[in-house]
């Protein structure tokens, strides 16, 4: 698992359970501590045999995380 700190929250690689495998996910978290975490699948269309496999895909993609807003809104590097 892995993580990065924005001003007002903390994202995690993170998996979600389906019919067939897993996706990948990045899981956000008031940096407060209020309220649950909000789950948002990434790399729309794949799914991965394995817990861990899916969590290795959303450990890449969380480098591409550049910020999470006020909200709890993902914003993504799109270079490159």
């Amino acid at each position: 698992m892995a993580r990065k700190q924005f001003a007002h929250h903390e994202a995690v690689s993170a998996v979600v359970p389906g019919e067939g495998g897993y996706s990948a996910a990045v899981a956000v978290k008031a940096l407060d501590g209020m309220g649950a975490p909000r789950f948002h699948k990434i790399l729309e269309g794949q799914q991965f045999k394995t817990a861990s496999d899916a969590d290795d895909a959303a450990t890449v993609q969380l480098e591409r995380l550049i910020d999470v807003d006020e909200e709890g809104q993902l914003t993504w590097n799109t270079a490159g």
